[in-house]
Order: C-alpha cells, then structure tokens, then sequence
C-alpha cells in the first residue's frame, strides 16, 4: 500500500501528515506534522476580485486565474492549502472548530479574509473512509494498554473451517475407537465360544469313553479300548420269559440294570435266535425255552450272548395280569387295536384302542402283550411285550422292601436262582432308572438264520450286555423259507412254530400268489435230506421235494400250497 497516495488522495499535502501505525482492523493511522504557516483567505464565491494566496473565484475569467503550486519534493512550489475551503461556511478541520469559527455562508468571516487560524501541530489525523480514531469515541473506564505495531508480525484471521476440521477429527477418532471396540469384542466372543466347544467336546468325549461307546477303541482296535471299559462295568442281568398260557408261545427279554452307568435297558430277544442245546445240536430259543427249561436255555443264552445272567423269571400270563393291577394300571401308547376275544359279533369295540397314552389294567396288558396280527411278524408282538414291561418298570415302588412285598403278592414260584428279595431289589432299583427316563428299549437284531449279525455285536451285545456275540456254526442249523401261498394268513405262523418246535431255523418268505400244491426245495444236494425232513415236519407229501434255487441264504425254501393241513403238522 502506498501511503503517502493514500494522504493525498484524502485531500491533503503529503508532507503534512506521516503513518504511525495500524488500528485494532489494520488499518493505517496517521498524525499531522508541523507544516510552515501559509497564508490563507477566505473564498467568496461572489466577489470578482482576486484574493491573495490561492483563492478561486468561478467567475473569474479565463485566464485571469494564477495557476496553484504544487509540491511533490520535485519542483519547489508550495503545496496547496485547501484547509479553509467551506463553500457553506461550515468548519471542515478540526482546528478550525476547536476555535469557535462562526458559520460564514457567504464568506464574510470574521476572522478576516487574509488569514487563518494555526492548526494544532500534534493533532491525530481523521483519514476519510476510516473509522474515528480511537480519542474521539468514548474512553474506557480503566485505562488501557499500548500495543505498539512492532508487537504483532500480522493479525491471524479465524478459520471458517477450523469448527469442521476438529469436528470431522473427532468424528474420525470415535468411529476408530468403536471399531477397536467392536474388534475387542468379536475377540472375546470368539475365545468364550472356543472354550465352551472345547468343554463340550472334551465332556463328549469324556461320556464316550466312560460308557465304552468311544469310536476307534473297540475289542478289535485295541486290547485296552471300550471292550475293556465296556467289560469293566458292573451289569445286573435277570432274563424274563412270557409264557402265554391260553395262546401258546414264549416273549424273551433281558432286564439290564448297569449300576455303572446308572442306566437300564430292555433287550427284547426274538425267538429265531440260534442257540446251542445240552448235547450240542443247534437249536432256537423258542425250542431251548419249551424243552431245554430255564436252566438250559439261560446257559445257552450265556454262550451265544458272552454275558452272565444272574436269573431266569418266569412270568406266565395271568401273573403278568395281576403285576399290572397290583402296581395300578399303566399308560402306554399302543401301535394297533386289539380285538376283544370275547366279542361275539365282528365290528364290536376293540378290548384295547390304538393311540397315545392309553391306560391298560391287568387285563388289557396281556392281551396288548400277546397279540399279533394274522401275518404279522413275530417281532412286533415282541415290542409290545416290552412296552407292557417298560411301562410295568414306571409304575413299580422304587423302595426295594416295598418293591418285594408286591412280588411276593404275586404268590408265583420263583426259579431257585432268583429269590423274592432279590428279584424285588432289583427291579426297584430298574423302576428308579426308568421314572428319570434313564431306561431304553432296544431289540437284539437277529438275521434270517438265526445268527448275530456284525451291527449287534457292536451295538447291543458289547455296549449293552458287555458281552461278546458267538452265534453257533451257521451249518449247523437248517434254515427253512417259508413262503404263504395258501391264502390264509395265519398258516405262515403255524408254520413258523412247526419248524422251530422240529429244531429249524424259520425264516419269513412272505405272501405269494395262491397255488394248489406245496414244493420244498433245496439247492445243494447234501441239503436233499434235510428237505425231506422239512417236508415230512410240516405233514407234505415225499413227492413235494425238489431241487431247484433256494430264496436268500436258507438252506430249504418251502412254499405253501393249498394243499396244506397245518393240524398235520
């Protein structure tokens, strides 16, 4: 900025005033010198006479005005002197109207009109266009402090964006914080939930091991493994034959109480299981329950199952009736309806309805027990035996002595091997099991021939009973298929108990198209008398033996004709 234009661009001599500095806004501020005293008259702007100085009279003609001087520090004319120009009369200078200069509008001033009044030499210059100096605005109360220019280098402006950087960086630093957070967090979350899957895998592994069902560790594997941990458990075995006394025909399970595990099971055992007789022929357990006794079939089922059964209770019929009535009804969910037998018209109400939660008194258990549909397998009436036991076991007193006052109720005679107290102590201590639920029901999975197959083994025979399957030599029973081609229903089952009664493996061959005659035949010729005396067993004619191609692995397929008498048999 040049200074000394802007002074004289205000109206005023360059060497009358000089820059002492910026205001509060940095704007410059000037003071007045001392100038030499100039002579100065009055303008009258009516008057046709030339005044002394540099007075100016419009009027005037041309060239009858004296030109001004000027003085830029060049020339050495005399700047001029506009100080006492008033076209109205009004006091323009601040010296002027500190002396009390009377209004003059048409240039009569007192004063004369060849001078002018002395300014004051240290008066403070009021530069047009600027705010007042601060002596003429109010003085504060206090006094204040000088600030000389030589303290400040520059103002600082304010930044109109400095609000929005600090808030932007604060923005910044909380989204920084609240993701380290949420990284922190996530963190955690994942050690807790690796944790956790580790207890439970390590508990998981932990209940394997200890109720012998660790994969990888079995009796082949390892001499150590769940075989010996299987084995290690302590088990409490009774078995439990149904003697149907009106219908014919025996149910088999073994009650296990493992006090290791604090668990129990029914294994339901079908009645083509293959056993071993006391003079070493192969046998079925149906047969073995009917000729061998209790004794004889509980060794042979020792044998064939590698277990150690402590009792055989024999249960016929109307004892299981008065069981139920003595410990109260029980509640079962039965799978079919069963027919009342005493109904004397067809399409009367069944003794026991198919459904959820049906309660059965004495009565209706053994007929729910024992049923089996007309052509129904035998293991289905076999799973309804074990519901009636498992639901027997619920209502049954947990107490041991309350447990044997109900079984000595019962007024049955009892194996020697099984006494009163004990049968009764056992199966409060099963009834226990299975109010918490902590009793199953699983059925021994027995093949066509009789034999056990790998699955049972490792399944129920080893986890189950802690025992070892050894199923006797498969040629040393006869399997026998059987088809139904009679029409009749029932003649598959009348069938099935003739062989197993003759000491043959009966095997399910279903339901074919009805035909007149019977035909046994066998496809290996040292089978061709074991044939015959199939044929001759079911009351066939010799003639009805024939070689041919056998059904799956029984040794003699048998399809029955029309021509079957099974009272014959």
């Amino acid at each position: 900025m040049n200074d000394r234009y802007d002074a004289e661009a205000a109206g005023y001599g360059a060497d009358q005033y000089e820059l002492v500095g910026y205001d509060e806004y940095g704007r410059p501020v000037y003071r007045q010198v001392p100038t030499r005293q100039t002579q100065q008259q009055t303008y009258d702007p009516y008057t046709q006479q030339h005044q002394q100085g540099y007075g100016y009279d419009p009027y005037a003609q041309q060239g009858q005005q004296s030109p001004p001087a000027y003085d830029y520090g060049t020339g050495g004319q005399s700047a001029p002197d506009y100080g006492s120009y008033d076209p109205y009369g009004t006091a323009t200078h601040q010296g002027e109207a500190a002396q009390g200069a009377p209004h003059d509008p048409y240039g009569q001033s007192t004063a004369g009109t060849t001078g002018r009044q002395p300014r004051v030499a240290e008066q403070t210059a009021h530069i047009p266009q600027q705010a007042a100096p601060d002596h003429d605005r109010e003085a504060p109360a206090e006094p204040q402090r000088e600030y000389h220019t030589e303290q400040f280098a520059f103002v600082e402006e304010p930044d109109a964006n400095s609000e929005d950087v600090i808030d932007w960086l604060k923005f910044t630093e909380n989204r920084t914080e609240r993701r380290e957070e949420a990284r922190r967090r996530a963190r955690g979350r994942i050690v807790a939930l690796t944790v956790v899957l580790a207890l439970v895998a390590a508990g998981g592994v932990g209940w394997l091991w200890y109720t012998g069902k660790l994969p990888g560790l079995s009796s082949e594997d390892s001499t150590t493994g769940s075989a010996t941990a299987a084995g290690a458990q302590k088990r409490d075995v009774i078995v439990v034959h149904l003697h149907d006394t009106k219908g014919g025909g025996t149910s088999t399970a073994l009650l296990v109480d493992n006090t290791t595990t604090e668990r129990g099971t029914t294994v339901l055992v079908p009645n083509s299981l293959a056993l071993t007789s006391d003079d070493g022929t192969t046998t079925t357990l149906a047969k073995s329950v009917e000729d061998d006794g209790s004794d004889g079939t509980r060794d042979a089922l020792d044998t064939v199952l590698g277990t150690d059964i402590e009792g055989t209770w024999r249960l016929d019929t109307p004892y299981l009736q008065n069981l139920v009535d003595l410990v109260g009804t029980i509640d079962v969910d039965t799978n079919t309806d069963v027919p009342d037998p005493a109904a004397k018209k067809k399409g009367e109400a069944p003794l026991v309805n198919k459904g959820r939660d049906q309660t059965l008194s004495g009565k209706t258990a053994v007929a729910y027990a024992t049923y089996r549909a007309p052509g129904e397998a035998q293991n289905a009436q076999l799973e309804r035996f074990g519901q009636v036991m498992q639901g027997v076991l619920r209502k049954m007193s947990s107490d041991p002595q309350a447990a044997t006052t109900t079984i000595q109720t019962l007024a049955q005679i009892l194996d020697p091997s099984l006494t009163d107290k004990d049968l009764g102590t056992f199966l409060a201590g099963l009834s226990d099991l299975a109010k918490g639920g902590d009793v199953t029901t699983d059925l021994l999975p027995v093949q066509n021939d009789g034999t056990l197959s790998a699955q049972a083994s490792a399944r129920v025979v080893k986890n189950v009973l802690g025992g070892t399957a050894k199923s006797p030599d498969k040629d040393a029973a006869v399997s026998v298929s059987v088809q139904n081609a009679t029409g009749v229903k029932d003649n598959t089952e009348k069938a099935r108990v003739v062989l197993l009664n003759g000491g043959f493996t009966f095997v399910e061959g279903g339901t074919g198209t009805a035909r007149a005659t019977s035909q046994v035949v066998y496809a290996d010729a040292a089978d061709k008398a074991n044939a015959a005396e199939v044929a001759k067993t079911l009351g066939l004619p010799a003639g009805s033996v024939t070689k041919g191609r056998t059904s799956g692995s029984s040794d003699v397929s048998v399809v029955l004709g029309q021509d079957y008498t099974p009272s014959a048999g």
